[in-house]
């Protein structure tokens, strides 16, 4: 995946791109693995802190839709996430024109929660996810004042269910325009979301979505005890809409909802989560339209896991036919 989207600079370059944003010598750079979508760089600098370098995907990379210039709703996200106090990097520079968009945070410790899983106890588990749906509440308190991907003015919309109806409309095309290998055929899955879509009416105030909250992005700190999140990273896939979709990218393949450790967080901090049968035909969209994220990608990005595909098939199918 990261070999079709990420975009190459020589080290030499990447300090330089650090040293004229923050007016400090990078003495080290390191591109690191993580993260499958933009380059990602850590560097040292002449004080001996350290930051991460975030390159947008190079102007040639096969993208989908929603995924042009969506480096500007990472960098929006930041200072309205900032204000919640859940913990993140601290965004020090964006440039988002210019021949390398790119962003530069601050470095934060932390070891991403599937590969700290082993180390914690049921308990530990238990309450790190009773934090994160804390966390959650948190982002879902900021309000915007329209619907959709703040950074494409063709997703956006005054209701919940014009947007959410014209990213998946730009979802189909781009099934179309990669080939992408879809169960049914485009026209019948748009056909199967509008008949839903009612449901969506409920939804009259735009909240702050990460939507892509799974393990990956969620940093943990293991030095102390008990264990802490020390970081909630990747926030380029948010949009403005209902609460209830992150729930989706909280538990890709499970149910999120029915996990007695995060709602009990997410209540605690001032969320709402009443899974009346309008809430679980939203959810059903929902993870629709993430499933079919993920199959359309596939292409793009040149993925060659039929394991992984026929898994999201069964699951997207799994919302099509409910």
């Amino acid at each position: 995946m990261d070999a079709h989207t990420k975009r190459r600079l020589p080290e030499a370059e990447v300090k330089g791109l650090v040293h004229r944003a923050l007016g400090r010598r990078a003495v080290a750079a390191r591109e690191l693995e993580a993260g499958t979508f933009a380059a990602l760089w850590r560097v040292r600098l002449d004080d001996a802190s350290e930051v991460v370098l975030k390159l947008s995907p190079p102007g040639d990379a096969r993208l989908l839709t929603y995924e042009r210039d969506i480096i500007r709703t990472e960098a929006l996200f930041y200072p309205l996430a900032e204000r919640t106090g859940v913990p993140q990097p601290r965004l020090l520079h964006a440039c988002l024109d210019g021949p390398v968009p790119h962003l530069i945070m601050t470095a934060v410790e932390g070891i991403p929660w599937p590969e700290a899983a082993d180390r914690l106890t049921e308990e530990e588990t238990r309450r790190l996810r009773s934090t994160l749906g804390e966390h959650v509440a948190a982002l879902h308190r900021v309000k915007g004042t329209e619907f959709g991907y703040p950074h494409l003015p063709r997703m956006r919309a005054a209701t919940w269910k014009e947007a959410f109806l014209a990213m998946v409309d730009g979802l189909l095309a781009d099934a179309v325009r990669f080939d992408a290998d879809l169960p049914w055929p485009a026209g019948e899955i748009a056909r199967a979301v509008r008949a839903a879509a009612g449901a969506l009416d409920e939804v009259t105030e735009p909240a702050l979505i990460h939507f892509d909250l799974w393990p990956g992005n969620i940093l943990l700190d293991l030095d102390r005890r008990p264990p802490r999140i020390a970081a909630l990273i990747d926030h380029e896939r948010a949009f403005w809409g209902d609460p209830l979709a992150d729930f989706v990218s909280l538990d890709v393949y499970g149910r999120a909802e029915h996990d007695p450790d995060l709602l009990r967080g997410y209540r605690q901090a001032g969320g709402r989560v009443e899974l009346t049968g309008s809430a679980l035909a939203r959810l059903a969209l929902y993870r629709t339209y993430l499933y079919l994220i993920m199959i359309i990608e596939e292409k793009p990005r040149g993925f060659d896991d039929a394991d992984r595909h026929d898994r999201v098939v069964k699951a997207l199918l799994e919302q099509l036919i409910r």
